[in-house]
C-alpha cells in the first residue's frame, strides 16, 4: 500500500475499534472488512483479527464489568461450549473464495445489529436456558475459530432477542465471550505454524487505543448512533464486495 493508503487504513482501524468496543465487541468483523477492502490475504486476516480482538475485547469487558453489567450465569454456558469448538475451528482451513463468501454473510449481522437493534431496550430480562445457551455457544465458537471473529456480533443480538440481557449486560457478556473465543481460535491456528509480522504489533497498538476510548465512552452511555450508521454502511459495502465480486 502507498503511504497515504496506509494512513487511511490506520485511521479506519482506530475508528472501527472505537465503535465496536463502545458496544462490547472486539471488532473482528470490522477489522476483517477493512483488510478485505485493502486486499489482505485470508491467511493474514484470520490471525490478525483474532489478535486485535484479544486486546480490544478485554479493555471493553473491564469497563463494562466495572459498571456492574456482567452476569456470570449468562456467560458460562456459552463459553463452555464455544471454547473447544473455537479451537477446532481454528484448525480448519477454508479456501479463499469460500472464506470471503462466509465472511460477507457474517458482516451482514453487525449491519443488522447496528441498524435495527441499536435502540432496542429490554426492561425485563429472563433467565437463560442452559441447554440452548450451550447449543448457541458451540455454533458461534466453531464459526469464530474458522473465520477469525470473536462471535460477539452474533451473540449480542441473540441475547437481546431472547431477552436474556439488556444492552449493557449483552455488551459485557459479549466482550469476555469474544476474548475467550479469540484465545482459543488463535491457539488452534498457532498449532498450524502461523507467524505474526511486525505490522501486526502496530495494528494492535492502534486498535488498543481506539478500543480503550470506545469502551470508556460506551460504558458511560455515550451515544454514537450516527457513527454506527456510518459503520453499518461501510460494512454493507464490504459485504457486497466479498459476496458479489471476484477481486
Amino acid at each position: 500500500m502507498s503511504e497515504s493508503l496506509v494512513l487511511v487504513f490506520y485511521s479506519l482501524l482506530f475508528i472501527v475499534a472505537f465503535l465496536y468496543a463502545s458496544v462490547g465487541h472486539g471488532g473482528a468483523s470490522g477489522y476483517l472488512a477493512l483488510m478485505a477492502v485493502f486486499g489482505f490475504a485470508p491467511a493474514v486476516m484470520k490471525p490478525t483479527a483474532l489478535l486485535l480482538n484479544l486486546f480490544v475485547s478485554m479493555v471493553s469487558f473491564i469497563q463494562f464489568y466495572r459498571g456492574g453489567h456482567f452476569k456470570w450465569r449468562l456467560f458460562w454456558p456459552f463459553a463452555l461450549a464455544s471454547i473447544p469448538l473455537s479451537y477446532v475451528g481454528g484448525l480448519m482451513s477454508v479456501d479463499g473464495t469460500s472464506y470471503k463468501r462466509i465472511l460477507g454473510l457474517l458482516l451482514l449481522i453487525p449491519v443488522i445489529r447496528f441498524t435495527f437493534f441499536n435502540k432496542l431496550q429490554t426492561t425485563e430480562t429472563k433467565e437463560n436456558s442452559i441447554g440452548l445457551s450451550l447449543l448457541i455457544g458451540g455454533v458461534i465458537g466453531l464459526l469464530s475459530g474458522m473465520i477469525g471473529i470473536g462471535g460477539g456480533i452474533i451473540l449480542s443480538p441473540v441475547l437481546l432477542l431472547l431477552k436474556w440481557a439488556d444492552q449493557k449486560q449483552a455488551a459485557a457478556v459479549s466482550a469476555i465471550f469474544i476474548f475467550v473465543n479469540s484465545v482459543s481460535g488463535l491457539m488452534g491456528q498457532l498449532t498450524k505454524g502461523i507467524q505474526f509480522t511486525q505490522d501486526m504489533y502496530l495494528y494492535v497498538a492502534i486498535a488498543f487505543a481506539g478500543g480503550l476510548a470506545g469502551a470508556y465512552m460506551g460504558s458511560k452511555k455515550f451515544d454514537q448512533t450516527i457513527l454506527r450508521g456510518i459503520l453499518s454502511c461501510a460494512l454493507a459495502i464490504a459485504a457486497y464486495k466479498l459476496l458479489f465480486t471476484k477481486a
